[in-house]
């Protein structure tokens, strides 16, 4: 969709329904949201439906727009994403904390994360703490000299074949996925009801949660502090 500068479409699916939604950027307006309700009951993925869904959809959306849908952001609900933990550390660093050191021991943990979770997929990585010299800080004290440093770090993960069925559905329609997001992690900033429930996961995708960070490809949109920095190994 060529008009993907100017609109965000959002997929949610979990067992009981999927919603489709098209936002403006400009002013995160509806311009179209349809939701199907499954089975309240239900607590399986149920892939026919979703495909079911979307080709009831999908070309109602691009007559609206004018144009293809060429990409979507999935929100997806399900017992099938896990939480898994884990700290790391550098003893002995003696120097200020810049962004190699952060670079190396975030690093470090996904390469031990990616070697416990076969066969799954890390769409989230979470920095819980930082920890320098026994004090515990929930954000990045730059420049702060040290001799011992840690993360306590939570990457949220997500079954390869979830990812794989979902993308072959999505091909049919010549869909690809822009992001994938946990409507759990999502959960934590909707406090407020007057909160789009969209708008806030483009803020999360746009980086929102400053401890959040991303593997991107190098690219050459304007990308913010972490994201520049998660480039040197992505």
């Amino acid at each position: 969709m060529r008009d993907d500068l100017n609109f965000e479409v959002f997929l949610f699916f979990s067992p009981e329904k999927i919603i489709l939604s098209v936002n403006r950027k400009t002013d995160f307006v509806s311009v179209f949201k349809k939701e199907f309700f499954i089975n309240e009951k239900s607590t399986y993925l149920d892939f026919e439906k979703l495909n079911f869904f979307l080709n009831e959809n999908i070309f109602k959306i691009e007559k609206i727009l004018g144009n293809f849908i060429e990409k979507v952001n999935l929100i997806i609900k399900s017992s099938d994403l896990f939480n898994l933990q884990l700290s790391i550390k550098k003893n002995d660093y003696n120097k200020k904390i810049n962004l190699n050191i952060l670079s190396s021991l975030i690093k470090d943990a996904k390469f031990q994360c990616n070697n416990t979770i076969h066969k799954n997929n890390i769409i989230h990585i979470l920095i819980d703490n930082y920890i320098i010299d026994n004090h515990i800080y929930t954000e990045l004290p730059l420049n702060q000299k040290c001799e011992n440093f840690s993360l306590d770090i939570s990457f949220i993960c997500i079954p390869e074949v979830i990812v794989e069925k979902i993308e072959g559905i999505l091909k049919t329609y010549q869909i690809t996925l822009n992001n994938i997001v946990s409507s759990k992690y999502i959960e934590r900033y909707l406090n407020d009801e007057s909160v789009n429930y969209f708008h806030m996961v483009s803020k999360i995708i746009d980086g929102h949660n400053k401890n959040e960070f991303k593997i991107t490809n190098k690219t050459s949109k304007n990308m913010g502090f972490f994201e520049k920095f998660f480039n040197l190994f992505g």
